[in-house]
């Protein structure tokens, strides 16, 4: 009887502890760059000329790669207050797989984050030969093409058909940018909705156009560029919140429809719950990122892969000091996979992890008490209760393969 009293309670106890953190996803976009045009190409559109740059158009720059190296220190202490990792040392950097996507600025950022995360011995970057990485660009390395009839439908259905109201419904915002330009005449671009060769919709006009530099401008603060190097000395974080407004409109149209994302986001996220799987499984599973017994998976890619991949899966998420949705450089939309002691139940939770612009601006350091910016995601489809915060293993599951679109899937 005292025995079975004993188990009992060992059993109570068992259950009662909190669960485990078994594994974890980051899908990051990489650090600042500079503007991937050049500023004689963007002379058009200002009073003045844009300022130069240290690096070549749309790599990293010094600057952000010390803003990345940053961001990796504090998710190593933080990922090592749940034990997921040690606080310091090399053991576990063995079970770290980092993947980058080919280009120098997610490369890059992908090396930076990994030297910040285990300095003295980082895990070696991960990327594939050729000009394009399906996993990162599915549509231009070949692997997925989309209906063009379809995708143009599925972005006109939700601005009436009619893409030049676009520049009306944001106009405080193309204000503003016109006030920082010092030029005005960005609403009167034409505006346009067609078909794409590779099966996608291309939105020309005001809007795309203006999100280019309103992004452009986003760098130039987060650069750390001051006086007339930053918004020609018209510029403020104010002003730029109130432009960044076009930004995230045109990537929520351009990225986040349904189809659009299911097209350019389906291996991604396939490819992430087959990691994710893996780490469940404790063994080898086809389309897994990593081996067996791997920790933590670290995808360097680009604002477009978080904007898929969150419209596939309808997540939303707000940031102070930034627009709803937005994907600043180094953000992060982070999958937690979780254990629980007792049932040995696993659970997911989703964040969306981005340093604050401030933070990216002086690349200052981050700590468990200076942490940047941290948002839960609520994904659409689990049932979280007070007794059980995160989705269920079996209904994240069910979501994330009601999304994905196999046919695009690797």
């Amino acid at each position: 009887m005292r025995i079975a009293i004993l188990l009992l309670l060992a059993a109570s106890v068992a259950h009662a502890q909190p669960p485990k953190l078994a594994y974890v996803v980051i899908l990051s976009r990489h650090g600042v760059r500079s503007p991937t045009s050049p500023p004689a190409q963007l002379r058009q559109y200002a009073a003045d000329p844009w300022p130069e740059w240290s690096a070549a158009p749309g790599e990293l720059t010094e600057h952000g790669r010390k803003a990345m190296t940053v961001l990796g220190a504090w998710y190593r202490a933080w990922l090592a207050h749940d034990a997921l990792l040690p606080a310091d040392g090399c053991d576990q950097s063995d079970t770290v797989h980092v993947r980058a996507d080919v280009g120098q600025r997610t490369y890059e950022s992908g090396r930076a984050f990994a030297h910040g995360l285990f300095p003295g011995c980082p895990p070696e970057v991960q990327v594939v030969s050729g000009n394009a990485d399906p996993l990162f660009h599915p549509v231009a390395a070949g692997a997925a093409h989309g209906e063009g009839a379809l995708a143009v439908a599925a972005v006109s259905g939700r601005i009436g058909a009619n893409p030049a109201a676009l520049a009306g419904v944001y106009r405080h915002a193309f204000e503003t940018l016109d006030e920082v330009l010092g030029k005005h005449g960005l609403t009167s671009l034409p505006a346009s909705l067609r078909p794409t060769e590779d099966g996608l919709a291309d939105i020309r006009g005001p809007l795309r156009t203006g999100s280019t530099l309103a992004e452009n401008l986003l760098l130039e603060y987060a650069e750390g560029m001051t006086g007339k190097g930053l918004g020609w000395g018209r510029l403020d974080p104010g002003s730029l919140n109130d432009i960044m407004v076009i930004h995230t409109a045109y990537a929520d149209l351009a990225r986040r429809t349904p189809y659009l994302a299911s097209v350019q986001g389906s291996n991604l996220l396939w490819h992430i719950l087959r990691s994710m799987e893996q780490a469940a499984a404790g063994k080898q599973v086809v389309g897994a990122l990593g081996k067996p017994g791997d920790r933590l998976l670290i995808l360097a890619g680009h604002d477009t892969n978080i904007s898929h991949v969150s419209g596939l899966l309808n997540l939303s998420w707000l940031i102070p000091g930034y627009q709803r949705d937005d994907t600043p450089p180094g953000g992060s939309l982070v999958f937690r996979l979780w254990r629980d002691p007792g049932s040995k139940a696993f659970s997911v939770d989703v964040l969306y992890i981005a340093q604050t612009l401030d933070q990216l601006r002086s690349s200052s350091p981050l700590s468990l008490t200076s942490p940047p910016g941290v948002a839960n995601v609520f994904m659409p489809g689990c049932r979280p209760t007070e007794a059980l915060p995160h989705c269920r293993w079996e209904a994240f599951r069910r979501v994330l393969l009601e999304a994905i679109d196999l046919k695009h899937a690797l």
